[in-house]
């Protein structure tokens, strides 16, 4: 049944927005309808468009917002780290965190990129390539510092990219594992692929860190 809620500016907004993540991520952008939205939401069709212009401004500007969510969420994990391992570590923990909290904007970000139109797609891929400069900066770090040995720094940066996205399409709330585990592990998988073999053990073992794994994915 369609909530209704009013059309209060901020407030009508935000809930066309949930909405929106919400049936795009079961159905599509495609096959979302503004009138399938806007009973949702519990107004009139017509009344859309005093809060969005069209189908296509409402995906782009949920799509950007969820990069600038993860941009911002991530400067603030790495404030403060210097060392490449440290940050190397934080940037796993938070991406991992990120991915399985905010699993529907993830999807609707990758999924429907295809969607975007030109102009919409250069500003998301742009947002895209800083995320993962953020990566390819700490490992080059490492590199420089000689804590890590990377034959070619884009190629790790997607293959890691890749691995902890991965999670998304098996992660589940209330299995196995506690999410410090799943972390734990991801930590351990992306340490040890870019540490100097001489020095894997020493990566290996602090990256294993005493946490629990019982409960969670």
């Amino acid at each position: 049944m369609a909530r209704t809620i009013g059309s209060h500016g901020p407030t009508t907004l935000e809930a066309i927005r949930k909405a929106g993540v919400r049936l795009i991520f079961e159905h599509g952008y495609e096959a979302m309808s503004l009138r399938q939205l806007a009973a949702e939401v519990g107004i009139q069709a017509g009344s859309l468009y005093n809060h969005i212009s069209t189908k296509q401004d409402l995906l782009f500007d949920l799509v950007q917002e969820h990069i600038n969510d993860l941009l911002r969420e991530l400067d603030l994990a790495l404030e403060g780290k210097a060392d490449p391992v440290e940050k190397l570590r934080a940037f796993v923990a938070f991406h991992v965190t990120y991915h399985m909290t905010r699993k529907r904007e993830v999807f609707i970000a990758n999924s429907e990129l295809r969607s975007l139109d030109a102009k919409n797609y250069g500003v998301v891929v742009a947002l895209r390539g800083a995320y993962e400069q953020r990566l390819a900066q700490i490992l080059t770090d490492g590199v420089s510092d000689g804590v890590f040995e990377v034959g070619d720094i884009q190629v790790a940066t997607f293959a890691i990219l890749a691995l902890l996205t991965g999670l998304c399409t098996w992660y589940r709330p209330g299995g196995r594992l506690t999410r410090d585990a799943i972390i734990s592990a991801h930590e351990k998988l992306v340490l040890s692929g870019v540490a100097p073999q001489a020095a894997f053990g020493d990566v290996r073992n602090a990256a294993h860190s005493p946490r629990t794994a019982l409960a969670g994915s």
